[in-house]
């Protein structure tokens, strides 16, 4: 049955069953607080406050990091937020969140660290946006679950209120004091900011500083909230004696904060007229729908929280007493000696009784009270109650798998009111407020008796009632109904019988009149009266039969139609217990002991509760239950002990949150014990058992308490050997559950548990049979009927191999060490057992330690009390696995004669078997000579075939390029090694960054490097100090980039004043190295700037014919051999890369055919080209790739939720990476391929992936296992040696040099995207280069003359240093700065060798090449002089063209400053550079003075 059950949840998607299944957001701390507003979620965690939408999707996080400056006293403290990378020494922890909604803020207050109180005001849509911060304590110091804070409203005057916030805090005198705060145990503060009434967070109004303060207990406040004008505070206060009382407080918001707390009554809650002192108000929450006000609170009736009880009281205000009298509270002067009494209210109901409540919410739905309970354990119970206080069976709506308890708070969605927010330690789940849908028929929905639910009769299901609009629908009644329809059998005075059906159902007005009964198979005729929800059949025979009537009555409303069964029967024979209950399911009446016709006015089973028959069984008793703590999955073969248990047929298991008890059937009954199963349940806490007998009765009063399921996140030892029986612990919790443990390797084995306890297991491991290699085996708990997996993997290896052993006689004792070859296995001595043999006898050695040397492991043992000293075999054992050992020893003397005297003989018969092999040997080396002469002419003849045939038909139509934008473009550029400030300089949407708030420190720093001499000056400060690193220099000149990346003019203005200050340094000494690399921060400035204002050609005229061919080359790559492992390739530019030791192949063509749903419908085929050496994984790729290349857009899985199978023989076989017909050489194993699995040239792939076939988790690679290239190979073969080799034939001679000629192959193939990418660069289109260009040589032309340079090769030099070095060279090696695409370390080696033929074509050098000269040299050899040429006509052409006017100049600049505003943070950037100037500030202040006084004046004012 549970079977089935679970079945159902996975095909329907139960909720109800499926428990732990919920939507929800895990966060990186605990969370501290949490609030709802309309449509969004607030929770601050211990390091951030996140802001969520309704159904828990982040909208955005801000850190709670900052630095606190002066935090020794209240007035100095200062608390700054960071972000989240920069450093921080403090922490703002959030006591009180409050979102006010009427003027759209959120409230937030707490203390920081080391400090005192905090505040802040946030934008409610935004959190990242400040609008006001103080240091002021508002509510408690520290985290208090004590204290409350709440909005209430105080009405000014009849049209006029205003908001305060009021704080109920537990004493924190100490901590007040120290930060030199007097609040009081009860104050009201401002909202608004209004400086005439105080300012935001002010405590006084026209009258001073009211507040409400305790007399000499311990309060502790609970709850607090706002109906009308009416306050309500509830808490606990704890006497000096120890007693507790709950305390209730009503306010009057009146027109004052004065007022409003002077108007202060009391009264006291009691739980109960006897006893009572040690309750505890748990958790509370008011019930919607008033008058009366109604108010639910959760008591601790022991005040240590195991035993709860859920109340109801009237709270409504009693004003008509004394205001400011109170035992415990007051708002003027205070006396300890004044004692007033106050009211007491009584509950008007105990609704539930259940242990570890922690939390409630009350929501009414119609006329119904629904209850949200939260628990210590963590679970979420939901409890209907009609207006009488009755109650509806409780349902678990969510439990957790662990013991999390649930938050004090829990909140209803206010968007669609269907959910509920429930809090669990770093969780928020959002949890449905009913499982309607899963009631599937009418009865079940209705018998539910859930207010949310209704039966529709459209749809044909059980739905939300707002769900079904515009049909007829049947839901429950106000009021509490055990059944939907109920009976009795009425008989007259005339003997004429009567039944009288009474429907239990609530219908729409309209469909009341179109009620109808009907009595198919039974002879009656329908009463008079009937109509709804009434209706009676009058019976034409006065006796009913012997057996009983079953009859069935069918229900008309419209169109919809409800069945009843019934069964009518004939009570007869001695009174027995089930005799009263048949009378009354018959619908008589039953009296003392008799059964009755029933009249109009009898008809309930009260009093069948109370008789019991006087049949002869002997009373059962019992005395345990083993075991009798369990998970909530239940327990299989759980074992009753006790006396009289003989006559047992049933153990009943009966809950307070079941209405309906759970029976289990019983066997191997010995009257002493028996056997049962202990069922699953929904719900967590203790049931009380009994055991049925015969005729029904039931008895006994034993527990069994459910707990939370087990679970194992970690194995000691992680590993185990073939043959098994290694000893495995088990850590986790709740591990004592475990009845079974299985391996995936070998499912039918299951394994039972040593031993175990609450926080681990200890099992023996099944063996592995058939298998050679080592392999990864999962691990399962069996818990009763459930199967849970674990979340570490588990390793097969080879059983240890034990080499010799020696011996070591002292005294009268040996010492043995074992020697073992070492393995992944890290055996222990405790798991070996050893035993020395000598003449048939056992000598047990004692283990000590265990040495590893040399890739050996010794164990060392000690044999005592023997006279032995040597041993002719050693007996070992570990596991289950018993083995003798021998010791390798010299031959004893008598054999050595027998040698010699062979010696003679064996030297002949060795002669004349050498001369034989000899013979064999040359014959056979000829043979592998021509063999090796062949091959070295084929591979030679195939070089030169495809160097004359190749042709350049790589695709050019690559579909939509994946250009980034201008923002990640630059920052790339700039910020090449840092993804911090990458991150803090930009804008991004959705980016959850913190914004950055200037103070007026960097406000200062901003105006002032708008300050030429300031900035310039400061520049070469920073650059004359030693620690001021090359990383440095060019992160400053990024971060100057992106804070006057507004002002490009004044940019450029500063980088041409730098750049003079640097060639004026140069000239003189050697001017040819000038812009060479990058050594100070001008020349980063002028990387940045060539990339900002070159970024237009970029993009528009070199972008596509870049992106061609790097995707040519990555074709031209794929089309031959790439080793997996090593990534090298046959095609290839790069000589380092190339794959000389590939084998033969072929090409393949494959029919793909990528499944659509998971019934087993495929697409059509896909024809995929794949080579015979290529791996799983590359096969992937290469479909994934085709895919993509086909249809214009990805496929719609990654490639670690894919799998391939290749149909063969009509059935499908799934292709592993590794499996276990993989081939092993050494330690070392090989990559499956296509040609491994003997896959033909047009043969079918299907491809699955989790999206279709959802049972499918994503799969590992083993490419992200540890020590991957050395533990698999591909098409490299490892160096091991010959015997190790299964296919000698593997081994073949490969010379590098013959496959030379591939290189030059691709570069063939490729040529022509390199030539247009070369032409794009140095063309110039209308005959006019790139205005930067142009305008910058210009500038390096005027800087010549004025230092008087008049050769022109250092002019040449210093503009291909500026612009082809600085620039193109950077983006032809990256093309990620460009596109949105991965660079691999193979492609990386191919565009180093285009970039260096790049840069050679701006040599003014002639380079002598021979054949010793690197092979990237010389493959674009013959290219080069016509590329020279094409350059000194490109800087002839620039030279001569017209010169740059400065507007021009400035025009264009202003254009790109506007174009691409707002992209960059430039206050992040401002706060970045303040911290350099910071760290040198006094070598900068010392410079200024020496060449600006005014600037050092500017600095001091501004306090840096």
């Amino acid at each position: 049955m549970i079977l089935l059950l679970g079945l159902i949840c996975i095909l329907c998607g139960e909720p109800g069953l499926c428990l732990e299944e919920h939507e929800g957001f895990t966060f990186d701390g605990d969370i501290r607080r949490f609030a709802v507003a309309t449509n969004t979620v607030y929770i601050a965690t211990q390091e951030k406050l996140y802001q969520l939408s309704h159904d828990l999707v982040l909208v955005r996080s801000l850190t709670l990091r900052g630095i606190l400056r002066d935090g020794t006293d209240m007035g100095g403290a200062q608390f700054n937020r960071v972000s989240d990378s920069a450093q921080w020494n403090s922490t703002f922890s959030i006591n009180v969140l409050l979102p006010f909604v009427g003027n759209e803020s959120l409230i937030s207050c707490g203390g920081t660290d080391g400090g005192c109180g905090y505040c802040e005001v946030l934008d409610l849509k935004d959190i990242s946006k400040s609008l006001h911060s103080e240091q002021i304590q508002v509510g408690p110091v520290e985290r208090s679950d004590a204290s409350v804070a709440v909005l209430v409203n105080v009405k000014k005057d009849p049209t006029k209120s205003e908001t305060f916030i009021l704080t109920a805090v537990q004493s924190e005198k100490e901590k007040l004091e120290k930060c030199g705060s007097d609040l009081q145990t009860v104050n009201l503060y401002n909202t608004d900011n209004d400086e005439k009434k105080g300012g935001i967070f002010s405590l006084s109004d026209l009258y001073g500083t009211p507040s409400i303060r305790v007399k000499d207990v311990d309060v502790e406040f609970v709850d607090g909230f706002q109906i009308s004008s009416t306050i309500y505070l509830l808490s606990n206060v704890r006497s000096g004696s120890g007693n507790n009382r709950v305390r209730l407080i009503w306010l009057e918001g009146k027109s004052s904060k004065t007022q409003t707390l002077k108007s202060f009554r009391g009264a006291t809650l009691r739980v109960s007229d006897v006893g009572g002192e040690h309750s505890r108000l748990v958790a509370s929450s008011v019930i919607p729908g008033g008058p009366p006000v109604l108010w639910s609170g959760v008591f601790s009736v022991d005040g240590t929280g195991t035993n709860t009880e859920l109340l109801v009281f009237d709270i409504s205000p009693d004003l008509t007493g004394n205001t400011d009298s109170d035992p415990d509270f007051c708002s003027r002067a205070c006396s300890a000696w004044s004692k007033p009494t106050t009211m007491t209210l009584k509950p008007k109901s105990v609704l539930f009784r259940q242990s570890y409540m922690t939390s409630v919410l009350a929501v009414k739905q119609k006329t119904w009270m629904v209850f949200f309970i939260g628990t210590a354990n963590g679970q979420l119970i939901k409890l209907a109650v009609d207006k009488n206080y009755h109650t509806t069976c409780p349902r678990v709506l969510y439990r957790a798998s662990d013991n999390r308890p649930v938050f004090p708070k829990i909140h209803l969605d206010q968007v669609d009111h269907k959910h509920v927010y429930v809090a669990l330690r770093n969780q928020m789940k959002h949890v449905p407020v009913s499982n309607c849908s899963t009631y599937r028929n009418v009865h079940e929905c209705l018998s539910a008796q859930d207010p949310y639910c209704v039966w529709c009769n459209s749809k044909n299901s059980c739905t939300f009632e707002d769900d079904c609009k515009d049909s007829e629908r049947l839901s429950t009644p106000d009021d509490f109904q055990q059944k939907v329809v109920s009976y009795k059998l009425v008989k007259n005075n005339t003997g004429q019988l009567s039944l009288i059906i009474q429907t239990h159902l609530t219908v729409k007005q309209t469909d009341q009149l179109n009620f109808a009964c009907q009595f198919p198979g039974v002879t009656c005729r329908i009463g008079p009266s009937s109509q709804f929800p009434q209706c009676t059949c009058i019976l034409t025979n006065s006796t009913l039969p012997a057996k009983g009537l079953h009859y069935t009555v069918r229900f008309t409303l419209g169109t919809l139609t409800l069945t009843e069964q019934l069964k009518l029967n004939n009570i007869n024979g001695s009174p027995r217990p089930v005799l009263s209950q048949e009378c009354v399911e018959s619908g008589c009446s039953w009296s003392p002991d008799s059964c009755l016709w029933a009249n109009q006015s009898q008809g309930n089973d009260s009093i069948c509760q109370t008789v019991r028959s006087g049949v002869n069984f002997s009373r059962p008793d019992i005395s345990s239950i083993t075991p009798s703590v369990v998970s909530f999955y239940g327990r299989n073969h759980a074992v009753l002990s006790g006396h009289n248990l003989s006559e047992v047929t049933r153990v009943r298991i009966q809950s307070d949150m079941t209405c309906t008890p759970k029976e289990s059937p019983v066997w191997n009954n010995t009257g002493v014990n028996l056997t049962f199963h202990i069922p699953s349940t929904d719900s967590k806490g203790v049931v009380k058992v009994c055991v049925v007998l015969p005729d029904g009765s039931c008895h006994g009063n034993s527990k069994v308490t459910y707990q939370s399921s087990p679970s194992c996140i970690k194995t000691e030892p992680s590993s185990t050997w073939f043959s098994g029986k290694r000893i495995i612990t088990l850590i986790g919790p709740n591990l004592e559950f475990v009845e079974e443990v299985i391996h995936s390797h070998n499912p039918q084995e299951v394994r039972v548990p040593r031993n175990s306890n609450s926080q681990n297991l200890t099992y023996e491991t099944a063996a592995a049979e058939n298998t050679r290699s080592a392999f990864f085996s999962s691990v399962s708990l069996k818990v009763a009927n459930k199967t849970l997996e674990c979340s570490t993997n588990f390793t097969y290896y080879p059983d240890p191999e034990f080499i010799t052993f020696t011996s070591t006689k002292t005294g009268n004792e040996v010492l043995i060490s074992l020697q073992k070859k070492e393995d992944e296995l890290d055996m222990t001595p405790a798991e070996l057992s050893v035993w020395g043999v000598q003449d048939g006898k056992q000598y047990p050695c004692i283990m000590k330690d265990k040495e590893t040397n040399k890739k050996t492991e010794f164990f060392n043992c000690q044999i005592k009390k023997t006279a032995v000293s040597k041993f002719q075999h050693l007996m070992i054992k570990y596991g289950d696995k018993t083995l003798t050992l021998l010791q390798k020893s010299p031959q004893v003397p008598f054999l050595m004669l027998l040698v010699l005297l062979l010696i003679p003989v064996i030297i002949v018969v060795v002669v004349i078997v050498y001369r034989n092999q000899q013979k064999k040997l040359t014959a056979r080396m000829n043979r592998r000579m021509e063999d090796l002469e062949l091959d070295i002419r084929n591979d030679i003849r195939q070089g030169f075939v495809d160097l004359q045939t190749e042709k350049a038909d790589l695709m050019e139509n690559v579909g939509a390029i994946p250009f980034l934008d201008y923002k990640h473009f630059a920052s790339r550029i700039f910020f090449p090694e840092s993804d911090s400030l990458m991150t803090s300089c930009i804008n991004d949407i959705g980016q959850d960054a913190v914004k950055v708030q200037l103070d007026e420190c960097c406000q200062g720093l901003s105006r002032l490097i708008q300050d030429q001499l300031f900035l310039t000056t400061m520049v070469h400060a920073l650059e004359g100090q030693k620690s001021f690193t090359i990383k440095d220099k060019c992160a400053l000149a990024s971060l100057l980039t992106v804070a006057l990346h507004s002002n490009l003019s004044y940019l450029t203005s500063v980088m041409e004043v730098l750049l003079r200050d640097l060639i004026q340094q140069n000239s003189s000494g050697q001017p040819k190295l000038l812009l060479r690399r990058t050594q100070s921060i001008v020349e980063k400035l002028l990387t940045n700037w060539m990339s900002i204002c070159l970024y237009g050609f970029l993009r528009e005229n070199v972008g596509q014919h870049l992106f061609l061919m790097v995707s040519a080359l990555t074709q031209q790559i794929a089309k031959g051999p790439v080793d997996c492992v090593t990534e090298k390739a046959l095609y290839t530019l790069s000589e380092d890369w190339l794959l000389w030791q590939a084998q033969d192949f072929s090409s393949l063509k494959l029919n793909v055919l990528f499944a659509v749903g998971s019934d087993g419908q495929v697409s059509e085929p896909l024809e995929v080209n794949a080579l015979s050496c290529d791996t799983v994984e590359q096969v992937k790729e290469k479909i994934l790739s085709t895919f993509r290349a086909k249809f214009g857009f990805p496929y719609n899985a990654p490639l670690k939720e894919i799998r391939i199978e290749y149909e063969k023989n009509g059935c499908f076989v799934l292709l592993e990476e590794v499996d276990a017909t993989s081939e092993v050489i050494g330690d070392v194993t090989m990559l499956n391929t296509l040609e491994h699995y003997k896959i033909p040239d047009g043969a079918t792939i299907k491809l699955l992936s989790k999206n279709t076939h959802p049972p499918l988790s994503p799969q590992g690679s083993v490419k992200d296992e540890e020590n991957f290239s050395v533990r698999y190979f591909h098409l490299i073969d490892p160096d091991v040696v010959e015997e190790q080799r299964k296919n000698s034939e593997r081994k073949k001679l490969k010379l590098k040099e013959v496959h030379l000629t591939k290189l030059l192959s691709t570069k063939v193939a490729v040529h022509s995207f390199v030539e247009n990418l070369f032409k794009s660069i140095w063309g110039m289109q209308h005959n006019k280069a790139p205005l930067t260009v142009k305008y910058f040589f210009d500038f390096l032309d005027a800087q010549a003359d004025n230092v008087k340079i008049t050769d022109p090769d250092v002019l040449h030099i210093w503009k291909t240093n500026s612009l082809p070095l600085r620039f193109w060279v950077n983006i032809l090696k990256n093309p990620q700065f460009v596109f949105d695409i991965e660079k691999t370390p193979h492609l990386d080696g191919c565009l180093s060798v285009i970039a260096q033929a790049f840069m050679d074509s701006f040599s003014l050098s002639e380079i002598q090449l021979g054949k010793h000269a690197p092979t990237n040299k010389l493959l674009y050899a013959k290219d080069i002089p016509k590329f020279k040429q094409e350059v000194k006509l490109y800087y002839k052409r620039i030279r001569e063209q017209s010169p740059i006017t400065d507007s021009e100049v400035q025009n264009f600049l202003q254009e790109e400053s506007k174009k691409h505003e707002n992209e960059f943070n430039e206050a992040g950037a401002l706060r970045e550079l303040y911290k350099f100037i910071q760290k040198y500030f006094t070598e900068v202040v010392e410079l200024e003075n020496m060449k600006h006084f005014i600037s050092h004046k500017m600095i001091t004012d501004h306090q840096w």
